[in-house]
């Protein structure tokens, strides 16, 4: 095989990743690449040996990717969690509730867009005090005084 056939062969891969999403195909594309780099520094490589070298140089990247680079790509956030982002934040007390009405917390860093928010609380709290997020309750948050 010619070099320019396994650059088209590699090109080929590569674009049916998009309709394929796998993100597997993508490393076969990359080895034909590869070894269509290869055969055109040495032109004299024998057939069997590109065959070898894509399949090696394939099996590596995609071993490599899934094995190794995959997991590092995670996503570790709360991103787009919202419950789990904002339980245990910290803030400090702005208006104490009284009656039924509620109070209000303000956090160092804003909570989902916003750096006050209207409170609730099982226990009784006084302006200055540090409270933790337990929960929300609609658009309001339940929270703790922790001592």
């Amino acid at each position: 095989m010619q070099y320019w056939h396994w650059l088209m062969l590699g090109m080929a891969l590569i674009i049916a990743e998009l309709f394929i999403t796998s993100f597997f195909v993508f490393w076969f594309g990359l080895g034909a690449l590869l070894v269509g780099l290869l055969v055109w520094l040495n032109p004299t490589l024998g057939s069997a040996w590109q065959v070898f070298g894509w399949s090696l140089a394939s099996g590596l990247m995609t071993l490599l990717w899934f094995r190794y680079l995959r997991p590092l790509m995670k996503d570790r956030t709360q991103a787009g969690n919202a419950r789990a982002a904002v339980i245990g934040e910290a803030g400090r007390v702005l208006r104490a509730p009284h009656g039924d009405k509620r109070g209000t917390v303000r956090f160092t860093t804003p909570l989902l867009g916003d750096d006050e928010w209207e409170f609730i609380c099982d226990g009784s709290v006084v302006i200055g005090d540090r409270v933790y997020v337990k929960d929300f309750s609609g658009n309001t948050l339940v929270v703790e005084k922790r001592d």
